[in-house]
């Protein structure tokens, strides 16, 4: 079953395994390399909200970050790769973007980063649970309607895209009603996606691959709590500036 995060829609090819290759891929393997690749995100974006703060070089970091976690997304996921340093090099770029956008934003309505991060974690941590009660299940018909809905997502974030270099737009990202209620269903979806994420980190584990692979997994579940952030946050400056 494909899960409908970018990273972990791409089924996992069973490698070859050698024989020095010990070690199979846990559950609390990939937990644990999830929690070191948010901890060097949340380092990054440290040093970089307290460090960025020349506009001429902000502007340069935020562009550069962006564009080299874009390129990293896609080699890792298309590559499958499980270096960690690689992995671990896309949170710090991650994390320099998010600490400067966040200092902006918080300058702008305080507290609003602690909100932010409570939201993003109390929604993983209330996914996880209803995915260990099979409250919630991967079942065929939900993959269909949670991908078909981010799908629908992506292609209503393009066309605003193009809309916007001819002055106009679906206002989907400027505060308003429109705003709140798209970010309000990206955070739906968002949140959805981590049941068909944990289903396909189950299977994995299952399945018997190398321990190395849990580095791969853990990168999907960072780029989930990712965008989930950038949902919630962005949906309480809607909030907070009307």
């Amino acid at each position: 079953m494909q899960s409908s995060n970018p990273v972990l829609t791409r089924p996992i090819t069973p490698p070859v395994i050698e024989r020095r290759e010990v070690g199979r891929a846990t559950v609390d393997g990939v937990a644990g390399r999830t929690f070191v690749l948010v901890a060097v995100t949340v380092i990054a974006a440290a040093l970089s909200w307290n460090l960025l703060r020349s506009p001429a070089w902000t502007g340069l970091f935020v562009l550069g970050s962006t564009l080299a976690t874009l390129v990293l997304v896609l080699v890792i996921t298309f590559k499958q790769i499980t270096n960690p340093f690689v992995i671990a090099g896309y949170a710090v770029l991650q994390g320099v973007f998010l600490g400067v956008v966040s200092r902006e934003l918080e300058q702008q309505f305080p507290g609003i980063v602690v909100q932010a991060v409570i939201g993003t974690f109390g929604v993983f941590l209330a996914m996880a649970l209803l995915y260990r009660l099979r409250v919630l299940r991967a079942t065929k018909r939900f993959t269909q309607i949670v991908v078909g809905s981010l799908v629908g997502i992506l292609l209503l974030s393009l066309v605003d895209f193009v809309l916007r270099f001819f002055g106009t737009g679906l206002s989907i990202y400027k505060p308003g009603t429109t705003g709140i209620i798209f970010a309000l269903i990206c955070i739906v979806v968002g949140a959805l996606t981590f049941i068909i994420d944990f289903d396909q980190v189950e299977r994995a584990v299952n399945g018997g691959l190398p321990a190395r692979y849990g580095w791969y997994l853990a990168f999907g579940l960072l780029v989930g709590l990712i965008f989930l952030y950038w949902q919630i946050i962005r949906l309480l400056s809607y909030v907070r500036g009307r």
